[in-house]
């Protein structure tokens, strides 16, 4: 899916897609949040928030995983990374999250901009969030 709008419209875009994906998933509430975050941040901190921004989402589904990517468009001298951040920090705590509640994640940076992926194990333990 290549979400496009306004800035403001895209993450909204992308969750509602990954939920009418994967409906009755038992990770459906995971992937929604995660993607809800990967999308934010690629609007918020690259070009894919630009007025001609867009992101693309992947998502690949099956009955042992589910895995999501996020690629933004690039335009920043900043990678994501994931890091501990005090709690009453502004930003920076998003990736983090996404760590927790995902299996794995991985950042790939190329020239174009970044990918972050997350996958979801079906048959792991479900809702002992930190949030």
């Amino acid at each position: 899916m290549t979400p496009s709008g306004t800035p403001g419209q895209l993450s909204p875009q992308a969750r509602r897609w990954t939920r009418d994906i994967l409906r009755g998933s038992p990770v459906a509430e995971d992937a929604e949040l995660i993607v809800s975050e990967l999308s934010a941040n690629a609007v918020l901190h690259t070009a894919s928030g630009g007025a001609d921004g867009s992101f693309y989402l992947v998502l690949a589904v099956s009955t042992r995983i589910v895995a999501l990517s996020v690629t933004d468009g690039g335009g920043t001298d900043t990678a994501p990374v994931v890091e501990s951040q005090d709690q009453d920090a502004a930003h920076g705590r998003g990736l983090g999250m996404v760590s927790l509640i995902a299996d794995r994640v991985a950042v790939h940076h190329t020239e174009e901009g970044h990918t972050v992926t997350a996958h979801l194990f079906a048959h792991s333990k479900r809702g002992a969030h930190p949030c």
